[in-house]
């Protein structure tokens, strides 16, 4: 496919995320910007950063599919999540839509101040098809 996870011996291992994405060839190459828990109408789907967290990977889903790639495609993304909030729920929600058998994607993740009204989480990733 012409992508290799890096997880150089000496670094935390962890099913979350590789330590470096290497894309070895001219690929097709997605930028999807940042993607909150909002459904198709256009609402906050829920309270909570899981609830948040399961629609933005929807979202990322839907787009991706969109130009005939999937989740496994994802090479990096960052996650910003509100301050006073945990990332658990989240990587809950990330392990319902994400495929284990699929190397994970490199990550950075940030804990802002705020997002848009309503907004506790927001992804925005990268894919290479």
């Amino acid at each position: 496919m012409g992508v290799r996870h890096i997880n150089p011996e000496g670094l935390h291992r962890s099913p979350a995320f590789s330590q470096a994405v290497v894309v070895e060839q001219p690929r097709k190459t997605i930028y999807i910007g940042g993607q909150n828990g909002v459904g198709a109408d256009g609402k906050v789907v829920g309270p909570s950063v899981g609830e948040q967290a399961g629609q933005a990977f929807r979202n990322l889903a839907a787009i991706l599919e969109s130009e005939g790639a999937g989740l496994a495609n994802i090479v990096h993304w960052t996650i910003a999540v509100v301050d006073g909030h945990t990332l658990e729920e989240g990587f809950a929600a990330f392990q319902q839509e994400w495929n284990p058998a699929d190397a994970p994607p490199a990550i950075t993740v940030h804990v802002v101040a705020g997002l848009g009204p309503g907004f506790l989480v927001e992804i925005d990733a990268v894919a290479v098809v």
